[in-house]
């Protein structure tokens, strides 16, 4: 019998026995175990909504701000850019750190729960080594700038257009200096100003949009729409 307190011992090989058999119905433990990951997921998920929810108010309060007196500087919506810059950093590393838990939703579901509800499907090959890894060692499993590019795509991309299209409107309509003068700001002539934020718009562009090999696995691309009698 192997004793518990010797560390030079070899593990007992009936540890973890039965958790995972071949033709399980879930144990209890890994129901336990589903339960606990859906529960770290839903909260990671609720701080990228907090996050959202920070950006969109800060950039209501900037909108609402420049645009109630023309004496009002036009580069506080510039400034605006940057804030949610740095809104957009804080919540890809949230996102990061999502996907890591997600994944490991999203492998029990689909080779245990799913398996469970339709043994004629075939787990995914290495599934449990895989697993068992990520729990020995959890890593991140998406880079900074793939997260920085779903949240591009999915929420900061518009944001960032309603921001720069306002602050367009504000150096043209609600001022009485033409352009490109009227975006100057202190010595910067206001055609520098303009390609530079035309040129930071589209490095964002560029980020969201280049061809990639996407491997924030299990988001929701794709439609499989049911039918009207469904």
């Amino acid at each position: 019998m192997s004793d518990p307190t010797d560390p030079t011992d070899s593990p007992d090989p009936g540890v973890g026995r039965g958790l995972l058999d071949s033709e399980m119905g879930p144990s209890g433990a890994m129901a336990h175990l589903y339960r606990g990951e859906v529960h770290r997921m839903k909260l990671w998920r609720e701080r990228l909504d907090r996050t959202t929810n920070w950006t969109v108010l800060l950039l209501a309060a900037i909108l609402t701000w420049a645009f109630t007196n023309e004496s009002n500087p036009h580069y506080v919506l510039l400034i605006g850019n940057l804030a949610v810059v740095l809104f957009l950093v804080i919540e890809a590393r949230r996102y990061r750190a999502y996907d890591m838990w997600r994944s490991r939703v999203r492998t029990l579901q689909r080779n245990v729960w799913a398996l469970g509800l339709d043994p004629m499907r075939e787990p995914t090959d290495g599934w449990r080594e895989r697993l068992a890894e990520d729990y020995h060692q959890p890593t991140l499993k998406i880079s900074a700038e793939e997260a920085i590019a779903h949240r591009l795509r999915r929420v900061y991309l518009p944001l960032f257009a309603i921001l720069n299209g306002a602050w367009v409107v504000r150096v043209t309509a609600f001022s009485s200096l033409p352009w490109p003068e009227s975006a100057a700001i202190g010595m910067v002539s206001g055609a520098v100003v303009t390609v530079a934020v035309a040129a930071a718009f589209a490095c964002g562009l560029a980020v969201a949009l280049r061809p990639r090999t996407w491997r924030a696995r299990d988001e929701l691309r794709r439609e499989n729409l049911r039918s009207p009698h469904e």
